[in-house]
């Protein structure tokens, strides 16, 4: 096989993964006024529908107008030898492999950020102010910016640059201690997230004592869940949609629920969504998505140490000079459709973890509470309830709300 023959299966690649979401988007958006189905009759009057409708229709033009910009400028950038020209500038800064790859990841990071950052304003504050969901103010926009940015060059930058070095040291054999290094830093993550990541974007305030701790209490003991750690997060000054979710292990065990959650649900409301997620834990979930992610990244890294050294990749991708880092962005490429069927697969486990958690809160607490928080949520962020299945099937990790409320009133 040739550079070129590889370029143009990248190409393919690209344009075809296009175009498939474009039908799926299109075949979804034909559904928005479908009739709602009668059990969901209750979620929304007819100003809050037409409204739900004009937001989904708002959503569907600005993706259109986006993703074709993306694939516009990616092929451009492909077939201009974009590659080429930005390793070409890293180089002439070192001749050192782990600095080369940092510089190259750094101009593309940062040049990928300032062009995606005025449809992230757009979405932020046309779209989203539009609908009265955006909370968030300019200054804080930029801020989380800067941090992410910040972040990523930190955090990415420093597991790229061991990863390079563990190719200069062992060769090919670089993928087994890359995988440990990314399982370390993924349990790592997953332990402390919230007690070190979070609390750079948002405070965490424990929940104060009161009827809703007392009922948070009341459900955990009755269950044999122990749970000290329970925090609201500020959630509000960014948008009006709400979420709850745990994390941790062990005595970094932790629920954090939106304080737009605790303002928008019923107490009892609040505990049933807290049983969902206790569902998960009891259920081995977390555990599983965990091990799974693990399992995924081994296999994708021993997929990379075949073909890395190989210069067809950074000759496919326009850059003359074979190097890691340009392999890797090929490879990325390359690796994509692969990719996206692990997707769907894992997409599907978690529509069935989901519909667990579900009977698992039904059987230890109650249904209705869960159902009528479930259309709360819905409402308030003014959702779809009449998605099309073969979207749903694609890019849901959650059952459609009918789904759930019928399964949860079995």
């Amino acid at each position: 096989m040739t550079a070129q023959t590889l370029f143009y299966i990248i190409i393919g690649i690209i344009v075809v993964n296009f175009i498939k979401d474009k039908i799926l988007d299109a075949i979804n958006a034909k559904h928005y006024n479908d009739p709602i189905p009668e059990e969901l009759n209750d979620v929304y009057d007819k100003d809050e529908y037409q409204k739900s409708q004009t937001y989904k229709a708002t959503n569907y033009r600005f993706g259109i107008w986006a993703s074709l910009f993306s694939i516009v400028l990616t092929l451009a950038f492909l077939f201009l030898d974009g590659f080429e020209y930005v390793d070409t500038i890293a180089r002439s800064y070192s001749d050192k492999p782990i600095i080369i790859a940092l510089i190259f990841f750094g101009i593309i990071m940062i040049a990928s950020d300032i062009i995606t950052t005025p449809f992230a304003y757009y979405k932020t504050f046309v779209i989203e102010e539009k609908f009265g969901f955006n909370k968030t103010t300019k200054k804080l926009f930029i801020l989380d910016k800067l941090k992410g940015l910040l972040m990523t060059a930190i955090i990415g930058g420093g597991i790229i640059a061991l990863i390079i070095w563990f190719y200069q040291l062992t060769g090919n054999q670089f993928w087994l201690y890359a995988w440990g290094i990314v399982t370390v830093f993924t349990v790592f993550m997953n332990m402390f997230y919230s007690r070190l990541i979070v609390p750079l974007f948002n405070k965490q305030t424990p929940l104060e004592e009161g009827d809703l701790r007392n009922k948070i209490s009341e459900y955990a003991k009755s269950v044999g869940f122990s749970l000290n750690k329970i925090f609201i997060i500020d959630g509000s000054k960014r948008s009006t949609k709400a979420n709850a979710y745990f994390s941790g292990f062990g005595s970094e065990k932790r629920v954090t629920l939106y304080d737009t959650l605790v303002n928008d649900l019923e107490d009892d409301e609040i505990v049933a969504v807290l049983a969902h997620e206790v569902g998960h834990y009891k259920r081995k979930h977390i555990i599983f998505n965990l091990v799974t992610s693990i399992l995924l990244t081994g296999l994708t890294l021993y997929i990379l140490s075949i073909f890395i050294s190989n210069p067809l990749l950074s000759n496919a991708i326009g850059v003359a000079t074979p190097s890691f880092h340009v392999g890797l962005i090929a490879f990325g490429l390359l690796y994509s459709p692969i990719s996206e069927i692990t997707g769907l697969i894992m997409n599907y486990v978690s529509r069935v973890f989901e519909y667990q958690a579900d009977d698992y809160a039904k059987s230890t607490y109650k249904a209705e509470p869960l159902i009528t928080s479930l259309k709360k949520l819905s409402k308030n962020s003014l959702s779809n309830l009449t998605p099309h299945k073969a979207y749903v099937f694609m890019h849901y990790s959650h059952p459609t709300l009918l789904e759930r409320v019928r399964n949860l009133r079995k």
